[in-house]
């Protein structure tokens, strides 16, 4: 019986994102060591200056951002002896198609680009760069397997962001196996390089399962995660929340307390990375006296015009659409 290939716009992304990873080779000679490495687009100085001056407090080894070509955050970065990157190219810009995913989808191909261009490369924390601070050395135990961290003490089941975008990946009964485990949070992941990797490139498989736009929207990234790791579909240890990672975005603003400059568990531990403090007022300007009082703190607000809300419209409809087969 005669078939027709699948059509799918996620997929033709996926195909030449991945591969530009094949046979790529390291520029740089170095001796094994970790690395910091995020994704730092669209900020200014003052947006990462949180992150860079508290990781730099703690940390002396490799840390590198991709960046805007802005000359103040790469001369910003500099100063800290942070490596700027360009955002590597990670689609086919010579067939002339202009799609491309949500940047926090199309990340995990040029995290997987960037890492396989540094064979020299040990362990890699993957962050979030605008809401993460550090209160201590982040690889001051060594990993031994891929590390990921549970965002609140709740199942996935009781948090509808993640639900809906676990049944709109994979359906609903995938999406009800997994409910009564952990909520992963995908902005901080840790690990050997290699493991990395491959989990860069299992969560792009994932968002093609739906073969529509879906798979490249901002959600399927937590959404994949979560499946790969529920489902035992690559190895490693899921951590509570408070541990080496405290995500703070789900947590009573009132179980936190702030001494001697660091944010406290509920236990009165200070974990050395922290996520999403910025959704507590208090903490966030705790943490803006300290690390970043003498730069000017700017509301990040850009209105939306009626161009913008069609367009919205339009990719909301078009990541419903599955493609024809």
């Amino acid at each position: 019986m005669a078939t027709s290939a699948v059509r799918s716009v996620y997929l033709d992304w996926l195909s030449a994102a991945l591969a530009k990873v094949r046979g790529a080779s390291s520029t740089i000679a170095a001796g094994h060591q970790d690395l910091v490495l995020g994704y730092a687009t669209g900020y200014d100085a003052a947006d990462i200056a949180i992150f860079v001056r508290s990781l730099r407090a703690y940390y002396s080894g490799p840390v590198a951002l991709v960046v805007d070509r802005s000359a103040d955050v790469r001369a910003f970065l500099a100063e800290y002896g942070v490596e700027a990157l360009d955002a590597p190219c990670t689609h086919d810009v010579a067939s002339g198609k202009s799609w491309a995913p949500h940047p926090v989808v199309s990340r995990f191909a040029g995290f997987d680009l960037l890492l396989s261009e540094r064979p020299w490369v040990r362990h890699v924390l993957l962050t979030d760069v605008r809401d993460v601070v550090f209160q201590g050395d982040p690889f001051a135990s060594a990993p031994t397997t891929l590390e990921f961290f549970a965002e609140c003490d709740a199942p996935l089941k009781t948090h509808d962001f993640n639900m809906k975008y676990l049944r709109a990946v994979a359906g609903g009964s995938f999406a009800d196996s997994v409910a009564e485990q952990p909520c992963i949070c995908v902005g901080t992941v840790l690990g050997p390089r290699e493991a990395l990797s491959r989990f860069c490139r299992l969560i792009l498989m994932l968002g093609a399962i739906p073969r529509s736009e879906i798979g490249g929207a901002f959600g399927t990234d937590q959404a994949s995660c979560n499946l790969a790791v529920h489902l035992g579909l690559i190895d490693g240890q899921v951590f509570a929340n408070h541990s080496r990672v405290a995500t703070l975005g789900m947590v009573a603003g009132g179980a936190m307390s702030l001494a001697d400059g660091l944010i406290c568990n509920p236990d009165g531990s200070a974990s050395p990375i922290v996520h999403q403090y910025d959704r507590h007022p208090e903490l966030m300007a705790a943490m803006w006296q300290r690390w970043a009082g003498d730069m000017e703190r700017r509301e990040r607000c850009r209105p939306r015009t009626l161009g913008d809300r069609f367009d919205r419209v339009r990719q909301s409809v078009r990541r419903r659409t599955v493609e024809l087969r």
